[in-house]
């Protein structure tokens, strides 16, 4: 039995009439004659009373039908839902990433890909860039935000692409003798108590910190630390000491810091968007489609990246 035997008994008992209901699903009246004796065959029940006024579902036929169609209105919806699936509609994607992405670019790429694609259940999840890392070599991520290329063994076998450049400034509170100054040399960031994210969950923040000619290493060691740039600034307005982080902490806009620019310019880490190279997986392209139409030159970079796929 196949869904096309289905359909001609569905097609037979709402036209009541050989004729029209062959009209109906394309074929001639005869074949469909011949199917539907075949599936009163197969079914072993008369399905069909024919009569002069019209053809008429049996007792068997009703009951036989009631089954079909919901039958055919899975298949429908079975074939709906795969379409869905096959264009990224539907499914899940699990993102992590680093806190800072939360102020630019993920904002409006999450708004964009939530209104386009209401129907895919995201996971979000804010986590050091190592930790997204790993999470995304396991397998247990499908896309990690983080800063710089990630590192350690397997990335290899992860696509990245930069997604946005950065350069260090410094946060303080309101009372802080550098408030209301528009630079600070790194120099001045000697003896002083910084707040910086853990060298483990920012390998490459820390890197860059402890390579830089002013010498920090001691101020380094000393530092407060801090998972993510809110509370770097939430710290600094408290007074704790001066939070170094990326100059998109500008868009947190709050009264009770001062942010001043170091020099000289200090480049970050770039924040880079990772996933595995051999993620076929609809969804994922959909996102990636996302990040296109946001920013043509993160588009550009993928495209570059991955060729045809």
């Amino acid at each position: 039995m196949e869904a096309r035997h289905l359909r001609y008994a569905v097609a037979l008992a709402d036209h009541q009439h050989f004729g029209r209901a062959a009209a109906s699903v394309g074929i001639a009246q005869p074949p469909l004659s011949k199917q539907i004796a075949a599936l009163e065959q197969e079914v072993g029940a008369r399905l069909f009373d024919r009569t002069p006024h019209g053809v008429f579902p049996t007792a068997a036929g009703r009951a036989f039908l009631a089954r079909a169609r919901r039958a055919l209105a899975e298949i429908s919806a079975a074939t709906l839902d795969a379409g869905r699936a096959a264009r990224g509609e539907t499914g899940r994607l699990r993102l992590g990433f680093v806190a800072s992405a939360l102020l630019e670019p993920l904002p409006t790429v999450l708004g964009r890909f939530g209104r386009d694609r209401p129907q895919v259940r995201l996971g979000l999840q804010e986590m050091g860039t190592s930790h997204s890392t790993a999470a995304l070599l396991a397998g247990e991520l499908d896309v990690a935000v983080g800063l710089g290329a990630p590192r350690g063994a397997g990335v290899e076998s992860l696509v990245s692409v930069p997604i946005g450049r950065d350069h260090l400034v410094a946060v303080v509170g309101r009372a802080h003798p550098f408030a209301g100054q528009r630079t600070i040399t790194l120099e001045q960031l000697r003896d002083q108590q910084l707040i910086v994210a853990p060298d483990d969950e920012e390998p490459g923040i820390a890197a860059w910190l402890r390579a830089l000619p002013s010498g920090l290493a001691h101020e380094l060691d000393a530092a407060t630390v801090a998972r993510d740039v809110h509370t770097i600034i939430g710290l600094a307005a408290c007074g704790v000491g001066i939070g170094l982080g990326p100059s998109r902490m500008r868009l947190t806009a709050r009264a009770d810091v001062w942010l001043c620019e170091v020099t000289p310019r200090t480049p970050l880490p770039e924040l880079a968007l990772s996933f595995r190279a051999d993620d076929r997986s609809p969804v994922l392209a959909a996102f990636l489609d996302t990040i296109r139409a946001q920013c043509a030159t993160v588009g550009t970079r993928l495209d570059a990246r991955l060729g045809t796929r």
